[in-house]
C-alpha cells in the first residue's frame, strides 16, 4: 500500500486496513451527547473500526491576538480546535472519521469509509442538503460572511446558495492527506501563519468554529475530495421534514440549544427516527 492508502473494501473487511472513528467531548457537555456518542461507538464496532472518545483537552489552542468573545475562551482555550488532535493518529490508521459528539448514527448506516472511497478528504457540502427555505437564506448570508473574504485565494464554486463549503461536523481523511500535513504535529498545523486569522477570530470569523479553517485548507491544497450525499450529515434543524423520511444515516443535532427543551427531547427524537428508519 502506497502513501495514499486508498481503501479497498475487501481489505477493510479482512482487517488489513485500519480505520478510526474519533470524537471529542471536552468541558461541560449536554446529556444528549451520551446516546449520540454511544451510537457512534456501536457503529464503529459494527463496521470494524477502532473508536476513540477524547474527553480531556489535548490541543489547548489559544489565539495570539484574540478577537473572540469571552465565552469562546471560557475554558481558557478554544475547544473548537480539539478535533484536530485526531491527526496525530493518521500514521497509525489508513483512514480517520472525525464525528461531532452531537451526531447520532442510525442503525442502518452503511460503512462511511467505503462511501468516502479513495479521497484524501470526504464530507457533505452544506448546500447539498434538502434545506428549509429560511435556512437557504441564512446559508447565503453565512457564505458571504465566512468565504467571500477568501474569494481571491480559493475558488468556492459559488452558486445561488453561496459557497461550496463542507459542514465539518463530519470529516473523513485518508492517508492521502499526509503530504498536506507536511510532517507537522496537530499543534503545528493549527499554528500555521495562514490560519492565524481564523484562530484569532478576525472580522466575521469571530464566531467561526474550525469549519472555515478546515474548508480553506482542503480547498487551498486541492486535495482529492469526495462530496458525500447529504444523508451522511443530516443537519436536523435545517432539513425539510420530508427529508427525514428518506432515511438519513448520520443525524446531526445542530443548534440543539435552540430546541424547545434545550436538547432534552433528543433521545425521544432518536427513538422515533429509529422506528421509522428504512432497512437500507
Amino acid at each position: 500500500m502506497g502513501l495514499r492508502g486508498d481503501l479497498d473494501p475487501a481489505a477493510a473487511r479482512e482487517g488489513t486496513v485500519r480505520r478510526l472513528i474519533y470524537q471529542v467531548a471536552v468541558g461541560e457537555v449536554p446529556p444528549f451527547y451520551r446516546p449520540c456518542m454511544a451510537s457512534v461507538q456501536q457503529y464503529a464496532q459494527r463496521i470494524g473500526a477502532d473508536y476513540i472518545a477524547q474527553t480531556e483537552p489535548i490541543m489547548r489552542v489559544v489565539p495570539k491576538k484574540s478577537q473572540r468573545s469571552e465565552r469562546a475562551l471560557r475554558l481558557g482555550y478554544l475547544p473548537i480546535f480539539e478535533k484536530q488532535a485526531a491527526f496525530a493518529h493518521l500514521g497509525e490508521y489508513d483512514a480517520i472519521a472525525i464525528v461531532d459528539a452531537d451526531i447520532h448514527v442510525m442503525p442502518n448506516a452503511p460503512d462511511i469509509f467505503e462511501a468516502a472511497g479513495a479521497a484524501d478528504f470526504a464530507g457533505v457540502l452544506e448546500r447539498d442538503l434538502p434545506l428549509l427555505a429560511q435556512y437557504e437564506r441564512k446559508l447565503i448570508q453565512y457564505s458571504e460572511q465566512q468565504y467571500r473574504p477568501l474569494a481571491q485565494e480559493v475558488d468556492w464554486l459559488w452558486n445561488k446558495l453561496g459557497a461550496a463549503f463542507y459542514n465539518m461536523g463530519l470529516m473523513v481523511f485518508s492517508r492521502g492527506m499526509l503530504p498536506y500535513l507536511r510532517g507537522q504535529t496537530p499543534q503545528e498545523f493549527i499554528a500555521r501563519p495562514e490560519f492565524e486569522r481564523f484562530v484569532n477570530g478576525v472580522g466575521g470569523w469571530r464566531w467561526s468554529t474550525d469549519q472555515t479553517l478546515m474548508n480553506y485548507w482542503v480547498k487551498a491544497t486541492r486535495m482529492k475530495t469526495t462530496n458525500l450525499p447529504w444523508r451522511w450529515n443530516a443537519l436536523y434543524s435545517y432539513l425539510k421534514p420530508e427529508a427525514l423520511e428518506k432515511g438519513p444515516f448520520f443525524v446531526h443535532f445542530n443548534l440543539a440549544a435552540n430546541f424547545p427543551q434545550k436538547g432534552a427531547e433528543i433521545p425521544t427524537i432518536i427513538k422515533r427516527l429509529t422506528q421509522c428508519a428504512p432497512s437500507s
